[in-house]
Order: structure tokens, then sequence, then C-alpha cells
């Protein structure tokens, strides 16, 4: 096997590790590296990419963490078959933004993990590394002006107003910062078209949904949680959605038209259009 990755960039100031595990990682999405197919040898990649071993094996092991990968005793590192796997959301987002038009749908809690994961591209187009023409985002998260199965307090269970105003006012600091970003780009003439939409909708979410520019889908489901908040000035038990537990799950159109990725994505996007368009209400985070 001939693996040829695409060149680093001489201007990228992460650390070399981070450079190669970020390179690899593209080269699995898009099936330069195939389900199955064996990794090159460490002294392969330490003349691929000009790095010590020492460097080399701790990209490995980032991919190992991000569960690509897998290694096998005596015979090499291998990328994972199964589509189904744990999965690392931001070098994906990071990846998409190298294309002309970006496109983000989101459906989840509050957004946290997406305006997390948005930080790094956003750093880079400032400064010129990407250059993305169009950049679309749709967010869709449930509406805390209603009562909601779940934050409720823990003690009977029941809905506290108080409660949804704090996941309200933590969605709308998230959304609003992703939106002001982008239009901070468009004005800045750094990104032609730059938009975010934001729609809510009465039903609890628990799980949290990405689908990047048509082609990869994230999904992973927020499991509930004995927690202890502030609302309002006053400590409450409560169970709550907890988005840090979730484990993301990738599903790529790039495993072959009748794979099970490919089919998860499809859904995914029959999902979210479905749910945008019908019972998704338009909510400014901006109250404009």
């Amino acid at each position: 096997m001939t693996f040829t990755p695409e060149p680093l960039d001489p201007d990228d100031d992460r650390p070399p590790y981070e450079q190669v595990a970020s390179s690899l990682n593209a080269a699995i999405r898009t099936r330069k590296l195939g389900p199955g197919e064996k990794i090159p040898s460490q002294k392969e990649l330490t003349e691929i990419y000009g790095f010590a071993r020492a460097t080399i094996q701790r990209a490995l092991r980032e991919l190992e963490d991000e569960g690509l990968v897998v290694s096998r005793k005596g015979s090499g590192v291998y990328v994972r078959n199964r589509t189904e796997r744990p999965a690392g959301l931001r070098p994906y987002v990071e990846q998409a933004f190298a294309s002309p038009n970006v496109s983000i749908d989101f459906a989840g809690f509050s957004s946290e993990t997406l305006h997390g994961a948005l930080q790094e591209p956003i750093d880079k187009i400032r400064i010129g590394r990407l250059t993305p023409s169009s950049i679309n985002i749709r967010i869709l998260v449930p509406d805390m002006s209603v009562p909601q199965a779940a934050p409720v307090r823990r003690e009977d269970g029941a809905d506290d107003p108080r409660l949804r105003a704090r996941m309200h006012d933590i969605m709308v600091s998230f959304t609003r910062s992703i939106s002001n970003t982008m239009h901070e780009l468009s004005v800045l003439g750094l990104v032609g078209e730059a938009k975010v939409s934001v729609r809510v909708h009465s039903g609890t979410q628990f799980f949290k949904l990405y689908v990047i520019n048509q082609e990869d889908a994230f999904f992973g489901y927020y499991p509930i949680r004995p927690n202890k908040v502030v609302a309002q000035g006053e400590a409450i038990e409560i169970y709550d959605l907890v988005g840090a537990d979730a484990t993301l799950f990738h599903y790529s159109v790039n495993e072959g038209e009748s794979s099970s990725g490919a089919q998860q994505v499809n859904q995914a996007r029959m999902w979210f259009d479905s749910v945008w368009n019908t019972i998704g209400r338009e909510y400014d985070p901006n109250g404009k």
C-alpha cells in the first residue's frame, strides 16, 4: 500500500502530534485509509511526515482514543472496521470548513458542544488559513418556555420554571455567540455568506445530532443524571440531561451508497428537515 497524505500546513502552529493525527484522521475519513486497512508502520510514518517516532506514537494514541484505529500487538495499527464507533467531533468540523460551502445542522439541548467545536476553524478563518465561501448553520433546540421531561426537580420529578429559565439562558448564550461570530465573519468580508438560523420545538431533546456538509452525521444520547445547580440564587437538586456524557457515533456517506453509514446519514438529514420544516418555530437569540 502506498499512502500519500495531504501535505502538512507549514504555518500550522499546533503541536506536531496533533498535525499528524489530524492528517491521518482526514485520510481515514476520506477513505485513503479504508476500514480494516493497516496504518503504515511507525518507521514509515516518520519518513512520510518527517517527525520523530515519539511524535508518531502520540498521534496514533490520539486516533486510538478517538476510536478510529485499533492496535494489534505484534501486527500493527489498523483502521477500525465498524462504522458505528465513538468518534471525536472537532476534527470533522475543522475538515468541513476546508470545503467552499459549509453546512452544519445541529439538534440538541443547548449547542454548547457545537460552540466549542467551532472555535478552532473560526480562528483559522480569521487568520486566512481557512477560506470557505459560505457557512450555513441550523440549530434546533427545545423550547424552554414549556415544561420538559428534564431537567426537573429531583425530590418530586416536578417541572420547575427556574430550571427552564436557567437552561433557556444557557441556550441563548451559546446560540447568540455563534450567530454574532458568523455575522462578524460576514461583515469583515472573511466569508461571502455566513448564516445562523435557530428554531425551537416543544419536545424534550434526549439526544444530540450533527449533520456536517450533508456527508457526516454524529449521534449520541443524553444520559439523565442527578445534578445540583444554582437557579435564581437557589441551589436545587435535579435530574439533568448531561451532554458531557453523551458518546457520539459517526456515520458517513463515504462508506458507500448502500452502507449502513450512508443510510444513517440520509435518515438523520430526513429527520432534521422534517422537524425543522414542521414543528420547529423560528427563534432569534438576539431578540430582534
